[in-house]
């Protein structure tokens, strides 16, 4: 029986190339890293009856931590509402909201490893922080803000590209 179990060099070699082919992807956590509400012009910027424009921005950001194949992954968004009040742009209300999760991405090649960090985390991450946003606005008594759907896969191709524009930018002035 002890000889079933032996394994020979080329089995090891084998069992060791399986395990390296079998990637792995997990979510370790998902949560609210930060979450900040201002309204500097309240309360007369309450009683204006004309509707604000909404800007709203995005940046995703990742980190890898001390554990190997462990990254924490923050999707930001920071939504500022403004209005005319008294013949100026005043801010309604300025909301600035981190979500973030800690992912295991392990046995992924490299550039495939970019992609989850940079498309699929984010994706996954987004849904919880559009709920923190709307949350937050009415639960001060806003209207919410609905963020609309992101493709982070052509959000990941954009910014790509603007790191490549500012490296070769950075070249040329050299």
């Amino acid at each position: 029986m002890a000889e079933n179990e032996k394994t020979t060099p080329e089995q090891g070699d084998q069992q060791a190339a399986q395990q390296q082919v079998n990637p792995e992807f997990a979510i370790q956590r998902v949560y609210l890293k930060d979450a900040s509400l201002e309204m500097p012009n309240a309360p007369e910027i309450l009683l204006v009856q004309e509707a604000p424009s909404v800007d709203i921005q995005l940046e995703v950001s990742e980190t890898p931590l001390s554990q190997a194949d462990i990254y924490e992954v923050c999707v930001r968004a920071t939504v500022t509402a403004k209005t005319n009040f008294n013949n100026e742009q005043r801010t309604v209300f300025l909301v600035e909201c981190k979500q973030a999760g800690i992912f295991l991405i392990r046995g992924v090649p490299e550039e495939q490893k970019k992609l989850v960090i940079g498309i699929t985390c984010p994706t996954i991450l987004y849904p919880y922080l559009r709920s923190n946003v709307c949350d937050l606005l009415t639960r001060a008594g806003m209207p919410p803000v609905y963020l609309s759907e992101v493709n982070f896969e052509a959000y990941y191709h954009q910014r790509l590209q603007q790191q490549q524009a500012q490296e070769a930018s950075k070249a040329t002035k050299q």
